[in-house]
């Protein structure tokens, strides 16, 4: 299936799997670097109904670099993204989601219902899950309420129907923000492990702050695609810039941006 379809199947029915999109040695990278992280931080449970007293969360990846810095640009995720919301989109947040056994059901929520806009509405937000270890039923895959994306948002803990969005080690569930949807219950003995790599419009703000969760210096060492997906580049010409200039301008002194009054 190509990026059309994957981008049309969002759109009808508020979600797309893509599977296999991620090799083996990026999936293996990634959940050793995770679990060296969550190691020597000792990173713990949130302990709330939301985050989940037996889910691992590890927020602001970026900043960890390799491999992380992989992930927002990928080719087989990045173009969907761009198609749900436009090529100006940002990144939102970066983080891993391991539901560990004995984890109950996260509360169904919309990612975008805290932004005080009516619904129906264009997509604002355009979330991905990626699969670094098997997604099923039994331990924990994300639940979906297909069609959600086009209804008001839902009521916080309220009961509805859901099916699991069951997927290989190495496939990319991509969604609408608007769509309803929550982790799974882990019944089984192992951990479910994931990456939430999530992404807004440009001309909203991200859930994580990366111009403050990120060293500059680090950041100059990103590629300029990425640079302009954590917030350095300018939306449409006009949103974001700094005395006519982009952020990425001002950090790395390369570049060019032409104001959109002096198209």
């Amino acid at each position: 299936m190509d990026a059309e379809a994957h981008i049309a199947q969002v759109q009808a029915r508020g979600y797309t799997i893509v599977e296999n999109a991620i090799k083996p040695d990026l999936v293996d990278a990634l959940n050793e670097a995770l679990a060296r992280i969550e190691r020597e931080r000792d990173v713990r449970p949130a302990g709330n109904d939301f985050e989940g007293r037996h889910t691992v969360r590890i927020y602001n990846l970026l900043a960890f670099g390799a491999p992380f810095d992989r992930v927002p640009v990928h080719p087989a995720v990045l173009p969907i993204v761009e198609g749900v919301l436009d090529a100006g989109c940002l990144i939102s947040s970066l983080s891993s989601i391991a539901i560990d056994p004995g984890e109950v059901a996260q509360p169904i929520h919309a990612d975008d219902q805290v932004i005080p806009l009516d619904k129906p509405h264009r997509p604002l937000v355009c979330n991905s899950m990626w699969a670094l270890t098997d997604f099923t039923e039994p331990n924990g895959a994300t639940r979906l309420v297909p069609g959600s994306h086009l209804k008001a948002n839902p009521e916080y803990g309220g009961a509805y129907d859901t099916i699991p969005a069951e997927m290989a080690k190495g496939s990319v569930l991509i969604w609408d923000g608007a769509l309803w949807h929550g982790g799974g219950a882990n019944r089984t003995d192992r951990r479910r492990m994931g990456v939430a790599m999530n992404y807004c419009a440009g001309f909203i703000r991200q859930q994580e702050n990366q111009q403050l969760g990120l060293d500059p210096a680090q950041v100059r060492g990103f590629s300029p695609r990425l640079q302009e997906l954590i917030g350095y580049g300018v939306y449409r010409g006009l949103i974001g810039h700094i005395d006519k200039q982009s952020p990425q301008q001002r950090l790395t002194g390369r570049g060019s941006f032409r104001s959109i009054w002096d198209r």
